[in-house]
């Protein structure tokens, strides 16, 4: 029996031998066939008890589990895989803890069975093992096991891993999602974990706390310090959550404190006499407070820690991190440290073009705040032919808005390439880059706005439609600005209105000569110009016929309130010469001369150009454009009340400002998914989730300084992984403890002793030895001698006793 035995135990080692030598063949040769099993044979693996089957069995499930053509029900092996938790096998139980995550909602029922085994892993010696339960017990979603879960999470927090106390953290906001009375437990943990000393551990925390509870700061002010000095050593998840908390725990705990300081000014030896011999009368002094003195932020020391350790944040590898960190200096002190991060944002734009357009997003929001900084870095926004159009504009935008704080030659060489972009044949980019040439010129000097005028004036004699009509619609606004100086530019523009084909060209034109019609009426040209568009009214568009209805109303309310001014001054003239001579003949003959001349009104050019525009608007097709006209002529329709049509129509025109596309973006916080997709998506609110920074607090209801404080230990309790010693022994990590423990200062650490000092030291001890010992036997001598002169004293003395007696 016994060699029966032995026989099918062999069997069985060349068996399992067989299948791992085959096993691992397939894994070097083919990839094996991931052809599911059938059912049966799938529960005949799992109900073995080989660790092979099972983890094969277990394979097919999960892979049967995750599948996406066709899907595949696995609910039916959850009794066989929840058996499989039994098994003293390492290997299944991710596989098994993943697959009763994935359907304990479906059948909470069956999924209870499992909890006590899970606990019995919480108390595993493998740390590991401890995490993956933990985790796993967390994640089964089965509202009834909450207060198990949160249990569970108090026993992690005071795990002596690491390991398990990350995997706690993160398990805190799953067992508030599963049971909201669970809350004030968790945020307990929470308290513990944050103090936790290893970084990996109090970021997962910092995790957590941004999850459940942001608004609790409490609980930061002990481990402010310790969090700030911990930030660079963190994964970057936990680095993202630190600076996002930081971000706003500084808004609501350091107020914005402004110091007003003395600019320095040179001045000559001629002022410096005068100013040391002369006294300042006090107007010049209050004259020089307003003009010499400049705002300096200052920073609090506290908050100055963290913007000093996140700094070396800005090499990391994650470009989420860099902006962060850029977030954090442009919200916090944009003076003092925003220029350490312009550096890392312009080298994102190295990276793939997906995060090279959030980088750009990012940079032209920091432009809107400061476009001084990337000055330097105006050739890495020039376009290249290859760019998507949604980078492109970006750079464009960023050229723009750094244009004006550049010298003359870079704005030379910037308005060329400009001017090359306008002449390509991508008619997007050619509107994109007049309009780019206009917002140069709005925010730059007289005569660089000069200079875009006269580049934008070229473009008008262009075959291409939309460039014309974009740079004329762009000399409008222009023009707008300083009418006065652009008096002879309407007249140029005026005389392409022959040739020009563009119908936005031909109305912007056409409402710049409107607009023109009331300055200086004796050499106006609108009225010539009203003449020759008429005879062509019915080629125009209904853009075009707009204006020229428009300029009809406009030149004939100039007429009208001409001649009303004219009229006033005969009846003003005529009434003070009638109070002075007395007679009324003289009155009559004037009345019946402005009688004649309102007689005679209706035969005038200007009046007769004015009722035809309006019979030609009277019988548009255009139904707008036949309201328009109907008002113009009841506001007209009494020639001596020409006030409410003086206000609707003569009134001044704002200057036109041509605003940065991503103005209406500047709200938004760098880094946030509002910033990319902009306003037309995300709306003035931004996405849902959307969370802004708070308010500065209030100078005087901050917290106080002192919660910030760290217990005084003697030592530093975290110190950053950079800053630590490198290959250091444990012979002088011992020396380092000894030197440091008050009670061994009196030890010589300092000198290492030879072969020679330490047989010294050995002869020394022995002749100590020796000369205690003899010692030693003195002192035994000396005190037995005094023992046996004490006991002599005293018979003498009883002696005495008795014979005195």
């Amino acid at each position: 029996m016994e060699s029966l035995s032995r026989i099918s135990s062999l069997v069985e080692t060349a068996r399992d031998l067989t299948l791992e030598a085959a096993s691992s063949a397939n894994a070097r040769g083919t990839r094996p066939s991931a052809r599911p099993l059938p059912v049966q044979q799938i529960k005949k693996l799992l109900d073995s008890r080989n660790e092979r089957d099972i983890l094969a069995g277990l394979r097919q499930v999960i892979g049967m589990q995750y599948a996406t053509s066709p899907p595949q029900p696995t609910l039916t092996f959850f009794p066989a895989v929840l058996k499989t938790l039994s098994t003293p096998y390492p290997s299944t139980r991710p596989l098994v803890y993943c697959y009763l995550v994935h359907h304990a909602e479906q059948d909470p029922d069956t999924a209870l069975l499992g909890i006590n085994t899970i606990q019995k892993s919480l108390s595993d010696s493998n740390p590991r093992v401890r995490a993956m339960a933990l985790k796993t017990m967390a994640g089964i979603r089965v509202p009834v096991i909450s207060q198990i879960v949160s249990l569970a999470i108090k026993k992690g927090v005071s795990d002596l891993s690491p390991l398990v106390r990350k995997v706690a953290a993160l398990a805190c906001v799953k067992c508030v999602r599963l049971d909201e009375s669970t809350r004030p437990q968790v945020e307990e943990y929470l308290g513990t974990l944050l103090g936790d000393k290893q970084y990996y551990v109090a970021g997962a925390a910092v995790q957590a706390f941004m999850e459940l509870c942001p608004e609790n700061i409490e609980l930061i002010h002990p481990n402010y310090k310790r969090l700030c000095r911990m930030v660079v050593d963190m994964d970057e998840w936990g680095q993202l959550a630190t600076l996002r908390l930081m971000t706003t725990y500084a808004r609501q705990c350091f107020p914005q404190q402004i110091k007003r300081v003395k600019r320095e000014r040179q001045r000559s030896q001629e002022q410096k006499a005068k100013d040391f011999y002369e006294d300042l009368e006090s107007e010049q002094q209050e004259e020089e407070i307003e003009d010499d003195y400049d705002d300096v932020e200052l920073t609090d020391p506290d908050l100055a820690l963290f913007l000093e350790t996140i700094k070396s944040l800005l090499y990391c590898r994650s470009s989420a991190v860099i902006v962060s960190v850029a977030r954090a200096y442009l919200f916090l002190s944009p003076t003092n440290y925003l220029h350490y991060a312009v550096g890392p944002l312009m080298a994102l734009l190295r990276s793939p073009d997906d995060i090279r357009e959030v980088a750009l997003h990012n940079i032209v929001q920091v432009c809107l705040y400061d476009p001084s900084e990337f000055v330097n870095y105006w050739r890495h926004f020039l376009i290249k032919s290859t760019e998507a159009p949604s980078i492109w504009k970006l750079k464009l935008e960023t050229l723009t808005l750094v244009f004006p704080y550049c010298g003359k030659d870079i704005q030379d060489l910037v308005l060329a390439e400009l001017e090359h972009f306008s002449r390509g044949h991508d008619a997007e980019l050619v509107r994109e880059s007049v309009r780019a040439i206009g917002r140069c010129a709005q925010g730059s000097s007289a005569a660089t706005s000069k200079r875009c005028l006269t580049l934008l004036l070229k473009q008008i004699h262009s075959p291409d439609p939309t460039l014309v009509g974009e740079a004329v619609e762009v000399v409008r606004h222009l023009i707008q600005r300083s009418p006065d100086d652009h008096r002879k530019t309407v007249i140029r523009l005026a005389k392409n209105l022959d040739s020009l084909t563009s119908s936005m060209a031909r109305a912007s034109i056409v409402w710049l000569v409107g607009e023109f019609a009331g300055i200086d009426p004796q050499n106006n040209i609108a009225a010539d110009v009203l003449r020759i568009l008429v005879r062509g009214y019915a080629d125009e568009s209904d853009e075009v016929r707009a204006q020229i209805v428009l300029l009809a109303a406009k030149v004939y309310l100039h007429h009208l309130n001409a001649k009303n001014e004219k009229r006033k001054a005969l009846d003003a003239l005529g009434n003070s010469s009638a109070e002075k001579e007395g007679d009324g003949n003289t009155t009559d003959e004037q009345r019946t001369t402005s009688g004649e001349d309102e007689g005679m009104s209706g035969t005038h050019p200007i009046e007769a150009l004015y009722d035809y525009a309006m019979l030609l608007a009277r019988y548009t097709p255009s139904y707008g454009l036949r309201d328009r006209a109907r008002v113009y002529r009841a506001l007209l329709a009494v020639p001596t009340s020409t006030e409410l049509a003086s206000l609707l129509l003569l009134a001044p025109k704002p200057v036109p400002q041509a605003p940065s596309p991503s103005e209406g973006r500047k709200g938004f916080l760098l880094g946030s998914a509002s910033l990319v997709v902009g306003m037309e998506t995300a709306g003035a609110a931004g996405l849902s989730g959307y969370e802004t920074l708070p308010n500065w607090v209030v100078e005087g209801n901050e917290p106080d300084p002192k919660l910030r404080d760290e217990a005084e230990t003697g030592k530093q309790e975290y110190v950053p992984e950079a800053k630590r010693t490198v290959n250091v022994s444990a012979g002088q990590r011992l020396d380092e403890a000894l030197a440091a423990d008050p009670g061994y200062k009196g030890t010589k650490l300092g000198k290492e002793k030879t072969l020679d000092d330490w047989l010294n030291d050995e002869g020394e001890d022995t002749e100590e030895e020796s000369e205690s010992e003899e010692e030693g036997s003195t002192e035994e001598e000396t005190e037995e001698e005094s023992e046996y002169e004490s006991e002599s004293e005293s018979e003498e003395d009883e002696k005495a006793t008795l014979v005195g007696r």
